[in-house]
């Protein structure tokens, strides 16, 4: 952070995302780029999430809507989980570009790895309780919940560490006086990844899932 930010009080906290915004346009290119994809991707969950929780709520009755907007999710969370990836490896590779940015915050370095692994896990269970139901017992299913419950606590605080900053890069490339190269490719990766997930969604609502003819009989 800023020197004069830590030595000065009197800056307020209104001024830091400026501050952070002008940093950032000092970093090289491919580095902004790959923020600006991260940051696209994240607001597209974000809300995209918002609407998968809203099954859970009602998990019963919704049962079919939560697998078709889990299916949505998959090629969003690919995108996000390769951008930060590359991120990751440019960093800890020792690319000067990526180590001039810095690393994120300790707590959001100390939970990467868990909301990695634990997004994996619900999403292999999910996919393999939609394919086979309960045909191979009942851990899956408690192996999905419980990711589920670790998953959630740690994209908790994932989301409120980026809450401020993912918006702001989401709609740079959509500003004239914020244009970068490559905008045009990643709104196209970002748009084309929910475009591909409602096209594996569709597809998977034409199979009947024994987990959802299953369940939805009890």
């Amino acid at each position: 952070m800023d020197s004069r930010l830590r030595s000065n009080p009197s800056l307020s906290s209104e001024k830091l995302p400026a501050q952070a915004s002008q940093h950032e346009g000092q970093l090289a290119p491919g580095v902004q780029g790959n923020a600006r994809l991260t940051g696209t991707t994240g607001v597209i969950l974000f809300a995209m999430l918002a609407v998968e929780g809203v099954t859970i709520l009602r998990i019963r009755p919704l049962l079919s809507w939560h697998f078709f907007f889990g299916f949505v999710l998959v090629p969003p969370v690919l995108l996000k989980m390769a951008s930060t990836g590359y991120r990751f490896v440019r960093y800890y590779t020792g690319d000067r570009h990526y180590h001039a940015a810095g690393p994120p915050k300790p707590i959001l370095r100390l939970i990467a790895p868990v909301v990695a692994v634990t997004t994996l896990v619900v999403f292999i269970t999910g996919v393999e309780l939609w394919l086979y139901g309960d045909q191979f017992g009942p851990s899956w299913l408690r192996v999905h919940q419980l990711g589920f419950v670790v998953w959630f606590l740690a994209v908790s605080i994932h989301v409120l560490g980026y809450l401020a900053r993912a918006p702001r890069l989401a709609v740079e490339d959509f500003q004239p006086d914020r244009r970068l190269a490559g905008a045009l490719t990643r709104r196209s990766l970002a748009g084309g990844s929910i475009i591909t997930g409602l096209a594996l969604a569709l597809a998977a609502a034409q199979r009947v899932s024994p987990f959802v003819s299953s369940h939805l009989t009890r």
